[in-house]
């Protein structure tokens, strides 16, 4: 156990370890025990609740520390939603209430039943065979979530819209033949067909869309092998959930909404380990299309709310997801029937060359200086129906933290008449349609710059006015601007201003006299194009303004609200702030919305190239000077670069 300023790094029995394989099956051993659950229930999450952070900061390893599980569970006969939780502690349930009006994520094994309910449906076996499909077994069904557009005979039923496709053997690229005009309403609590929309018959696209190598045909042969090799091992240390590297201490978890999680997040600052996050996660994510026609103009998903990432979360292979020296975490979730499934793999810890870390060089005498620049790299992949998405954490040496999402997979694709065109998206092959579309993440930055209160700040240039004092007129300068509550810090990025968003405790001052700090600027990004009064931003109102603060409350933890599935709208972060409560000097919680405006091409198809979009966390007074100046010179028997700091790099 190491003390630190405001905050406690413990290294075994931690109260926010993820719940073990074992503490999961008692979960819901205890549950079906004291509540007589039968077959029709169904658990939708079953995470760890974590405990106050008082808690957690005060945490000693001798403590005892009562463990206690958040649950989750449908009722499918009754369609009611319950919330529970229990004591792993005392072995008992202390909680359990009824949510009224609400429906829990869609769960993994709905997704297959729903399947095969649409597949056997009498009805859908006839449009089948009139689209000259019989195989039941090539046929492909996708179901998404059915969201809230007002429609009477929706409400207080579980749904999906099932879309279907076609492939031609078990590896064939069914999104290459969508079976268009053709789609399903089915109820997940009853697994019952209750609308069917058939438009009629779409010719399908003359082209398969394959891309495994047997298929592409000629592989490029003048790819040599590229290798990472780290002979004497990591610089990284791992105990349980820990990571310490290059004077960060890291504390991870993972579950099935959010996926990924990051604690206690702190910088050894010659021997003061300085905390700066003390938690962050993705709170949602959200992909409206722009295509206003059926069944497309119901696509909205909300990634994280209504399936879950960390369920959906890949096993990571090495080679192929991760290179180099690599060290894996498998996470323990629940399915639907309350089974302990492990994910092996789902997530990966390594460390990369990062190029210059920084470097000068003197014309005048020929020396130089160069360090070469590493980062830590803590991520998983989570594949959500055709989409795949990264999440990457980046630590580097001189303090700074970055996210980042790659974004690849398949595109949402429909069949289209030949010598058609749509205004709403382009074709990416022939007779082969893709809606343009936009993806946004909204994350949860839970500060702790130095501590528990902070402030924030927005930075905005001006140009200096012309006149004497400016007579090239070439001058600007930086103003900074305390934002006092939650009306003023409802807040959009600025381009012409070089906007930025700053976190300081104002408790704690540099050598210079001035409030420690980390700033927040913005990679890619956009605005929604949907109208403020739609059904989509009735419901994921925080997409409206990119930059949010509000004072900590533990019941505030999804933008979207705790149950975004076919929600109606109103709740989470657009809400909260209507109280207008103060967030000077508090305990405070960063949103920030990122989003990547996706216009399809041809090059998107048959699996898109990866695309990126991230945000950084950089240290803004927070340190005296670079705190990457010990960084040691590399050592190469390619490089003139040595040891003894004296020496030139040539």
């Amino acid at each position: 156990m190491e003390k630190t300023s405001n905050m406690i790094v413990t290294r075994e029995n931690h109260p926010l370890d993820p719940l073990t394989a074992e503490e999961l099956k008692l979960t819901v051993q205890i549950l079906k025990r004291d509540k007589g659950l039968d077959d029709h229930y169904r658990f939708a999450n079953i995470s760890l609740l974590e405990p106050a952070k008082s808690i957690v900061l005060d945490y000693r390893d001798e403590k005892q520390i009562n463990r206690e599980a958040f649950c989750i569970i449908l009722h499918n006969q009754e369609g009611k939603t319950y919330e529970a939780v229990v004591s792993l502690t005392e072995g008992s349930i202390t909680s359990w209430k009824l949510i009224p009006g609400v429906q829990p994520s869609i769960m993994a094994d709905e997704f297959m039943e729903c399947q095969e309910v649409v597949k056997s449906h009498p009805e859908m076996i006839k449009a089948f065979a009139k689209r000259g499909l019989t195989n039941m077994d090539n046929i492909m069904v996708d179901p998404w979530s059915a969201g809230n557009f007002g429609i009477e005979e929706e409400v207080d039923v579980r749904i999906v819209r099932a879309l279907c496709y076609y492939r031609t053997s078990l590896y064939d690229n069914g999104y290459a033949r969508p079976i268009s005009g053709l789609y399903v309403l089915v109820d997940l609590n009853k697994m019952e067909v209750i609308k069917i929309v058939d438009k009629g018959v779409i010719p399908f696209p003359p082209l398969d869309g394959n891309y495994t190598p047997d298929q592409v045909g000629n592989m490029r042969q003048d790819v040599k092998p590229l290798e990472i090799v780290q002979p004497k091992g990591t610089s990284f240390t791992t105990e349980g959930h820990v990571i310490d590297w290059q004077k960060w201490n890291i504390r991870f978890g993972f579950n099935s909404r959010e996926g990924l999680v990051l604690h206690t997040v702190s910088y050894n600052d010659d021997g003061v380990q300085r905390p700066i996050l003390y938690r962050a996660s993705l709170s949602e994510m959200v992909v409206p299309y722009g295509d206003p026609t059926d069944p497309v103009n119901r696509n909205n998903a909300f990634d994280a709310g209504e399936y879950g990432i960390g369920m959906l979360a890949n096993s990571l292979e090495l080679g192929c997801d991760c290179l180099g020296e690599i060290k894996y975490f498998d996470a323990n979730l629940v399915d639907s029937k309350g089974n302990v499934i492990q994910i092996k793999n789902a997530i990966c810890l390594h460390e990369e060359d990062f190029g210059i870390g920084w470097k000068h060089t003197d014309w005048r005498t020929g020396h130089v200086e160069v360090r070469r620049s590493r980062r830590l790299v803590l991520s998983s992949i989570s594949t959500v129906g055709n989409y795949e998405y990264g999440f990457y954490w980046y630590f580097f040496q001189d303090g700074t933290i970055q996210f980042e999402v790659k974004l690849t997979g398949i595109l949402h694709t429909q069949a289209i008449e030949p010598d058609r065109k749509h205004p709403h998206g382009n074709l990416v092959a022939p007779q082969l349609f893709a809606a343009h579309h936009q993806h946004f993440f909204n994350m949860r930055l839970d500060m702790m710059v130095d501590g528990m209160n902070n402030s924030v700040f927005e930075v905005n240039t001006k140009s200096m006015e012309k006149g004497p004092d400016n007579p090239y007129g070439n001058g600007f300068y930086p103003v900074s601007t305390l934002l006092k509550n939650e009306s003023e810090a409802v807040r959009d990025l600025d381009l012409r201003t070089a906007r930025f968003w700053k976190i300081v405790n104002p408790s704690k001052t540099n050598i210079l006299g001035e409030p420690v700090g980390y700033k927040l600027f913005a990679g890619e990004n956009c605005f929604p194009f949907a109208h403020d009064d739609s059904p989509l931003l009735k419901r994921a109102g925080f997409l409206k303004h990119h930059f949010w603060v509000t004072p900590f409350d533990p019941e505030e933890q999804f933008a979207s609200g705790r149950y975004p599935n076919q929600h109606a709208g109103g709740e989470g972060l657009e809400d909260w702030v209507k109280a207008d409560r103060s967030i000077e000097n508090e305990d405070v919680v960063v949103w920030y919305n990122m989003g990547h405006h996706h216009i399809t091409r041809p090059e998107d198809w048959p699996v898109m190239p990866t695309a990126y979009i991230s945000f950084i966390l950089k240290p803004t007074g927070f340190f005296n000077r670079n705190p990457a100046l010990d960084v040691p010179p590399s050592k190469s028997k390619n490089s003139a670069c040595q040891m003894d700091g004296h020496s030139s790099c040539h």
